[in-house]
């Protein structure tokens, strides 16, 4: 039984101010989704090598997908204080600019679950930019992963969230 001192605390603080994997054993579940997104800025010759597919150390895209499915089933080894929760769908897309030469990666997470799937999303989306960074790495050293951001979530009891775009 949770104690109303124990309501007022932060989530993630105990009564002693020590860090604590936040309880949710009375949680309901409910149907979860987030969507977060980063973007990979390379040069002209990396960006080729990836748009033409003969990037020299293979397919960039399936790697870095199946890279960021991987890492968003596998966030509460890589984040101390997120819970084991059963991904039901982990998508990995990409969005190609020619004029920018960008990559957007974009990850979308669900579940039935007790908890969010924020972190599940976005580990995914950086995971997948730095196997992006790591295949094209050979052909330039410059490239850059920037705007690593939520973009949408739904479910439990904060409801739908979207960030606000321009």
């Amino acid at each position: 039984m949770v104690s109303e001192r124990q309501h007022k605390m932060p989530a993630h603080i105990d009564s002693d101010g020590n860090a604590r994997m936040v309880d949710i054993s009375c949680k309901n579940a409910t149907v979860r989704e987030a969507v977060a997104s980063c973007v990979v800025e390379l040069g002209q010759e990396a960006f080729i090598a990836l748009k033409e597919g003969n990037a020299p150390k293979g397919d960039v895209l399936a790697t870095a997908r199946i890279a960021g499915i991987l890492a968003a089933k596998q966030v509460d080894r890589l984040i101390p204080l997120c819970h084991s929760l059963p991904l039901e769908f982990v998508g990995i897309d990409f969005e190609l600019s020619e004029k920018e030469r960008t990559v957007t990666v974009r990850a979308r997470s669900c579940t039935s679950y007790k908890t969010g799937v924020e972190m599940e999303a976005m580990t995914g989306a950086s995971i997948a930019a730095l196997a992006i960074y790591d295949m094209l790495k050979g052909i330039e050293k410059g490239i850059t992963i920037s705007k690593l951001q939520l973009e949408f979530k739904s479910g439990g009891k904060s409801g739908t969230w979207r960030k606000n775009t321009p």
